[in-house]
Order: structure tokens, then C-alpha cells, then sequence
């Protein structure tokens, strides 16, 4: 009798063979499916970084504004004091010169009365009354007195009415300045809206911040929207962000406009500081740069221009973070009004300064 040898593994090679493809093709999916994931993971990272660094320069922005905007309304108020001092100064003078005129007036009264007196007396002295000899006198010396007295009175009204000349010529000059100073500030204003427009993409990314604080405008831009790290030539990109700005720039003539270069504090590396010893020298260098590119290709007028290098003496934020570091290096253009000395004396003198 013969013995039929049967396969019992052969029903189960196709069921088998099946599984093993759907879990390799789920194992194919599950690591495509991962690798996404964690790319997207990444770039989620990234822009709540950029979104942080925004918020913090914001934030940083705001507190400068707020400072800024309460020194303004200080010195808002300290003019205001003045003016009214000057007001009350003015009006005190009227009050003192109306009562000036009424005692010359009382004066003359008393002196032509007098010297009514001395006339009667002269004549009964003719006449041969001698006793009327010593009256006389004592009213001419009365009337000596009243003269000096009208005299003093005259010079102090002069007096007077001069030094409340010159407060009505203060007062007008100081209005003057009001209505100069608040049609330069609409002036800035309408530069500020130019400039947002011309600059909305970049400040949509927060590259690019604009602030005004009454008659000081303030443009504040990431030093890797002009430059690469440790370079202090304008990159093609930054060219395409500065051009706006010069085309406003250049049609300001009632400003003064300084471009201002910080750093974050982490040392130049040893590759570099053959070209930039420390940060002043790379601040320095870059605000350079960016004065030559507003006049050269700008057009902008180098009488109103100055470069000053602050490397990073003057944080936005804190240093220890990379948000924070990024935040501090920038490129910020600075106008502000000519004959505003107390801007000058602003500056440290550890400042470097080209114009």
C-alpha cells in the first residue's frame, strides 16, 4: 500500500504571504507618515519661534513707545506750565500798569493842584503879604516831590509796558511753534503710513517694525533682512527692502536721519576679526553701509545723514535667549527733528560716529 506524503504548509503560504505584504506596506506608510510629521513638527517650531521673536520685539517695542510717549507728554505739560506762567505774568503786568495810570493820573491831579497853590501864594507875595514866603516854599518842595514821583512812575510804565511786549512776542512765537510743530508731526505721520505701505510684507514676517512717538520716527529692521552673519555688505535682499526706504528717505528735507547699528552680545568669531575686531566694529561698519547705500543709490541728502555704531549696548530684549539675541541685532533708522540739540546729547560718548 502506498503512502500519499501530504503538504500541510501549502494551504497557508498564500493567507501568509499576504499578511506579510499588507504589514510591509503599513510598516512603508506608518515611516512616510512619521517623517511628515516630524517635518511638520519642524516647521511648526520655527514659525512659533519667528512668532515669538515678533511678540517680543512687540512687547519691547511697546515699553520704548510707552517711555517715549510719557517723556512727551512730560515735556507736553512742562510747555503748557510755561505758557500759562507767561499768560499769568502778562496779565499780572496789565494789572500793575492799569494801576500805574491811575496813580500818574492822581499825581498830576495833586501837582496841578500845587501848583495852583504857588501861583496864589506868588501873587499875595507881590502884593505884599511876606508871610506867604515860607508856604511857597514848602509847596515847591511838594512839588518837587510830586515831580520825581510822576517821573518814577513814567519809567516804570515803560518799563512795564516793554516787558509786556516782549511776553506778547513770546507767547505769539510760542504759538507759532504749536501749530509748526504739530503740522511737522502730520508730516511724519503721513511718512510713517508711506513707509508701512511701501514695507507691508516684510513687517507682516516681523522683519520690519515703524514707530512714532510725536516727531521721532523709528525704523527698526532684523539685521538678516539686510545682511548675512558676520558681513556688512548689503545682500540682494536687503537691497529690495532699502530702495522703499531710500524712496521715501529721499524726500525729506526737515530731519535729520541717523542710522544706527546693534548687535546681540556673543563675541566676533577668530574667522572674522581680522575684518571686525569686536561688535563695535561690525555695528559700525554695517550702519556705514547702510548711509552709503542711501546716498549712492538712494539719493538721499548726505547733509541729513549720520552712522553710529552701538554694538550691543543697547538690547531690545534679553541676550539668552536665541529669540532674544535675534531681537538685538538690527538696523534702525532714526529721524528726527534738526533742532532738537537734546537728541545729540543722547548719544554715549563710547559712540563711534561717521557722517
Amino acid at each position: 500500500m502506498k503512502k500519499i506524503s501530504i503538504d500541510r504548509t501549502t494551504p497557508f503560504r498564500g493567507p501568509a504571504l499576504a499578511i506579510l505584504c499588507a504589514m510591509a506596506v503599513v510598516g512603508c506608510v506608518s515611516t512616510e507618515t512619521h517623517t511628515k510629521t516630524l517635518a511638520e513638527l519642524e516647521t511648526a517650531k520655527k514659525t512659533s519661534a519667528q512668532l515669538q521673536q515678533q511678540l517680543d520685539g512687540l512687547k519691547q517695542n511697546l515699553s520704548q513707545e510707552a517711555t517715549q510717549r510719557k517723556a512727551a507728554e512730560q515735556e507736553a505739560a512742562t510747555l503748557t506750565k510755561e505758557r500759562e506762567a507767561l499768560a499769568a505774568r502778562s496779565n499780572e503786568l496789565q494789572s500793575h500798569l492799569s494801576g500805574l495810570e491811575k496813580e500818574k493820573g492822581q499825581l498830576n491831579n495833586e501837582l496841578g493842584n500845587v501848583r495852583g497853590q504857588i501861583t496864589d501864594l506868588e501873587q499875595k507875595l507881590t502884593s505884599g503879604n511876606a508871610s506867604s514866603q515860607e508856604e511857597i516854599t514848602k509847596l515847591q518842595k511838594q512839588a518837587s516831590e510830586l515831580a520825581e514821583n510822576a517821573a518814577r512812575i513814567a519809567k516804570e510804565r515803560e518799563q512795564l509796558q516793554l516787558e509786556q511786549a516782549q511776553l506778547a512776542a513770546t507767547l505769539e512765537q510760542e504759538r507759532l511753534a504749536k501749530l509748526a510743530k504739530e503740522e511737522e508731526i502730520n508730516r511724519l505721520t503721513r511718512t510713517q503710513e508711506e513707509l508701512s505701505k511701501s514695507l507691508q510684507d516684510e513687517i507682516s514676517k516681523g522683519n520690519v517694525t515703524i514707530q512714532q512717538v510725536r516727531d521721532r520716527l523709528t525704523i527698526n529692521m532684523v539685521d538678516r533682512v539686510l545682511f548675512d552673519s558676520g558681513q556688512a555688505q548689503v545682500k540682494p535682499a536687503g537691497v529690495k527692502v532699502l530702495k522703499p526706504v531710500s524712496d521715501v528717505l529721499n524726500k525729506i528735507s526737515d530731519k535729520q536721519i541717523r542710522i544706527e547699528g546693534h548687535t546681540d552680545n556673543v563675541n566676533i568669531s577668530p574667522k572674522l576679526q581680522d575684518r571686525f575686531k569686536t561688535n563695535w566694529e561690525l555695528s559700525t561698519a554695517r550702519a556705514t553701509t547702510v548711509v552709503r547705500f542711501l546716498i549712492d543709490q538712494g539719493g538721499v541728502d548726505r547733509q541729513h545723514l549720520s552712522a553710529v555704531g552701538y554694538a550691543d549696548t543697547k538690547p531690545l530684549a534679553p541676550n539668552d535667549t536665541e529669540q532674544g539675541r535675534a531681537s538685538n541685532r538690527r538696523i534702525e533708522i532714526v529721524l528726527y527733528p534738526k533742532d532738537l540739540k537734546r537728541i545729540a546729547g543722547q548719544l554715549d560718548p563710547a559712540t563711534s560716529e561717521t557722517k
